[in-house]
């Protein structure tokens, strides 16, 4: 039984919040019951690994919980976060810039080797 989970936030966009509580949430569940999970960020949720972009973000206009606070809650579980490298220079940024709870930087081949890994089941947002 495979006991890693990885999500991809690819086409999650934080214009839109909605489409980022259910993964960020199904993270820290998954954590908390001691699968080894991470989330890698890319596209435009890339910027989420940006200090400041999720704590400006709410995921329900007006209940004071931000994207932020999902993505430390799923880390307090040990939910790892990786951005991906070529973000960095897409949203224009640097590693020093980078959240506390973002774990590195990967490449495409990186998820592609997580997807195609016996161990591992890969969700896409």
């Amino acid at each position: 039984m495979p006991r890693r989970l990885t999500i991809i936030l690819i086409n999650s966009d934080p214009r839109n919040p909605a489409e980022l509580g259910a993964p960020l949430y199904q993270a820290a569940v998954a954590a908390a019951m001691d699968y080894d999970v991470e989330v890698i960020c890319t596209g435009a949720a890339g910027e989420l690994m940006r200090q400041g972009r999720a704590a400006a973000i709410e995921i329900k206009p007006g209940s004071g919980k931000t994207v932020y606070d999902f993505i430390r809650e799923a880390h307090g579980h040990g939910a790892r976060f990786l951005a991906c490298s070529t973000n960095l220079d897409l949203h224009g940024f640097t590693r020093a810039e980078l959240i506390p709870e973002c774990a590195g930087l990967v490449g495409a081949a990186y998820m592609v080797e997580r997807a195609m890994d016996d161990d591992t089941r890969v969700l896409t947002y």
